[in-house]
């Protein structure tokens, strides 16, 4: 049975578009790969990059985020092509399967990849994140398909991309969430750079039903 801890947070937990994640959360301002933000709040106190393909990360979209004190958190993989965009800021830079901490958060990195398509190689170090916020576990998976790394994620909320192509399709993706268990899952990636709204459904409908299936895009 969800607990309403679980229900609770989805209320702090915005999806702006694609892959691009909100967490609000003991008075900080968390972004994952922020893309196609259509405001600028100006409010970030630390931001996730996953990698570096455009609609993860976005310099134009970083401007209408950072502060002064904006700390920024990618793998070590990224390091030259964020260098100019996080200039003048703490920089956290981690290999996957590693483990941090950053303003009071904590978190891991998860390995991000396609192990039989060419477009997230593992050798390039990409990541997923799980944070540690409030007590619960939520795993951000960035850009992969399932692998041994993403099936053995233990997480309250799962935020998976479900587009296809480059990533799971949904019937991967719901497979996935039926493996790890999360009590909320969220479909992310798609609907407008990969898949298609119509791809919600076909995940929702293939989740076991004792999983919540929760729609923010």
């Amino acid at each position: 049975m969800v607990m309403n801890r679980e229900i609770e947070f989805l209320n702090q937990i915005t999806v702006n578009a694609h892959s691009s994640v909100r967490i609000e959360t003991g008075g900080k301002v968390l972004y994952v790969d922020p893309f196609m933000l259509t405001e600028a709040p100006l409010d970030a106190d630390v931001i996730f990059f996953t990698h570096s393909h455009f609609d993860h990360f976005s310099p134009e979209d970083v401007e209408k985020l950072r502060k002064a004190d904006t700390v920024f958190v990618l793998p070590e993989s990224m390091a030259s092509e964020a260098a100019q965009t996080t200039a003048g800021h703490r920089v956290v830079m981690l290999s996957p399967s590693a483990r941090g901490l950053v303003e009071g958060i904590e978190f891991e990195t998860v390995p991000a990849y396609n192990p039989a398509k060419p477009f997230h190689p593992r050798a390039n170090g990409w990541v997923g994140y799980v944070l540690t916020v409030e007590g619960l576990r939520v795993y951000i998976a960035g850009d992969t398909d399932a692998t041994e790394e993403s099936m053995a994620v233990r997480c309250d909320i799962a935020m998976l991309p479900i587009g296809g192509k480059y990533t799971m399709d949904p019937a991967e993706a719901a497979d996935l969430a039926n493996l790890i268990r999360p009590r909320v899952v969220i479909p992310i990636h798609y609907g407008s750079v990969a898949g298609c709204p119509k791809d919600f459904k076909r995940f929702a409908s293939r989740v076991d039903r004792s999983i919540v299936v929760h729609q923010v895009i």
